[in-house]
């Protein structure tokens, strides 16, 4: 977890794109594909799963073209299921549309080297439709929330920490094995253990050094409460970067697992014995340079400002109504489970776990951390949806409710996050809120998503079911 101690904690220590490890000028990637040190050019976006959809440029091409005019890709990648497959339903895209493009426009700031790929670098994309942001692309929503805090003179700070399971099996080995039987990389629970974190450094190891070197600043690394399981924290940044930070960390950590035969996982609940993987997400406001949660108000024990409490206040208000955007799969629920690590109330206490939501650092580092997403999220979502809840409640002054001292698990008089993705669907659909924040062609689109996902999960026979009920019923 992230350090506590002003004097230790790193949450206030910005750097420049210029001062990072990896990340790359437009003249640094001439000088380097003139000296045959990169050859190859990622141009990626993300898909509403979050994974990293786009193309490899050959890195002379990429800078005659590219650079300037962009790259193009079809459509449907927006309204896509899991295994590819073209969904029926959305306004976006259709068959009666014909399936078109979408232009993608380099984020030249988001250049970078791929360290773990040979001769490789790589630049994230917005996706326009003409000269417009396209309103349902994930990174478009964040981008939206973002100019909405610009405009009441505020700048979103986050922090992503993120867990995964690591096995000694090589995905294809563990498609083979219908993942069962797997062998995790660990074989005791190694939260925080040293020997055992040990054991992992080749892997751990490897995927640190690669971040590092690919624009993704790392602070520690180490094991967590599950067989294999580790969390890896980089440092925060502006919530942009640290969406973009969040998916170029989880593309390196998977195809460095299948470059060194092994495979990792972010779902967040791997198996009903195993500790759900979550991710964290830590937020604070700067206005003028300084953090805009510090004050000479009191919360309970917190010195802080106005804008603190309104927007914990807001973010714990809309929590409900934003779930899916938290956790977006039917999976994503079976992690909310009391005295698991996962927080199941809609809770707010100071330095305390089993909380929803977590208040973390003082002076300069004070921050929210919320437990509530898993490390299935999409970024661009959880942030987009953790900014729009906390400036709904900047703007309209919510408070938070009073402070909860003591075992949040226990506390049957506080609300319970929604505990299927059934019942997160029809609160984000049926939210005005959500509606005047994202825009109804949005709210629609995500809705359709979602519930693609779910009638997936409901016409799927499990594992459980044949052994529950195959001679017993």
């Amino acid at each position: 977890m992230i350090n506590q101690e002003t004097f230790q904690d790193p949450w206030y220590i910005t750097f420049t794109m210029a001062e990072i490890r990896g990340m790359l000028t437009l003249d640094d990637l001439r000088a380097q594909v003139a000296e045959d040190r990169i050859d190859t050019v990622l141009v990626a976006f993300t898909d509403l799963y979050g994974r990293l959809m786009g193309k490899r440029y050959d890195a002379e091409f990429f800078l005659e073209s590219a650079v300037d005019g962009g790259s193009h890709a079809c459509d449907y990648l927006l309204t896509t299921d899991m295994a590819m497959e073209p969904v029926a339903g959305y306004a976006f895209a259709s068959w009666e549309k014909g399936y078109g493009d979408i232009h993608l426009v380099p984020d030249m700031g988001t250049l970078r080297v791929a360290s773990w790929l040979d001769r490789t670098a790589m630049v994230l994309c917005d996706i326009k439709d003409s000269h417009d942001l396209v309103p349902v692309a994930p990174r478009s929503m964040l981008s939206r929330q973002i100019e909405r805090a610009k405009s009441m003179g505020l700048t979103a700070m986050a922090g992503s920490e993120l867990e995964f399971y690591v096995f000694e099996d090589t995905y294809q080995e563990a498609e083979a094995e219908h993942f069962h039987d797997l062998q995790p990389a660990g074989w005791y629970i190694e939260d925080y253990h040293m020997l055992q974190g040990m054991r992992g450094e080749e892997y751990i190891g490897a995927v640190r050094r690669h971040l590092r070197d690919s624009g993704v600043p790392v602070e520690n690394s180490k094991g967590e409460w599950g067989l294999g399981q580790h969390e890896l924290n980089v440092r925060y940044a502006d919530a942009l970067t640290m969406a973009d930070r969040h998916c170029v960390y989880k593309q390196c950590l998977k195809e460095v697992a299948e470059l060194t035969g092994r495979s990792v996982t972010f779902m967040a609940k791997f198996a009903t014995e195993s500790a759900g993987s979550s991710c964290h997400v830590h937020v604070s406001l700067q206005k003028d340079g300084s953090n805009a949660f510090v004050g000479d108000g009191k919360l309970g024990p917190i010195s802080c400002s106005d804008e603190f409490r309104w927007f914990l206040g807001g973010w714990i208000a809309h929590a409900p109504e934003v779930m899916a955007c938290y956790a977006p799969n039917p999976n994503s629920y079976k992690r909310y489970q009391s005295g698991s690590w996962a927080p199941t109330r809609l809770a707010w206490a100071h330095d305390n776990r089993t909380a929803g939501f977590r208040i973390v650092g003082s002076g300069p580092n004070l921050r929210i951390e919320c437990r509530i997403p898993g490390a299935d999220c999409n970024p661009y979502l959880t942030y987009a949806a953790a900014l729009a809840s906390g400036l709904d409640g900047i703007e309209n002054r919510i408070e938070p409710p009073p402070i909860f001292e003591g075992d949040v698990y226990g506390a049957d008089d506080q609300p319970h996050v929604p505990r299927t993705l059934d019942d997160a669907i029809e609160k984000f659909e049926a939210s005005d809120f959500v509606k005047d924040s994202f825009g109804l062609d949005v709210v629609e689109h995500l809705t359709h998503f979602f519930r693609t996902e779910q009638a997936a999960c409901d016409r799927a026979v499990t594992d459980w079911e044949r052994k529950r009920y195959f001679e017993q019923i």
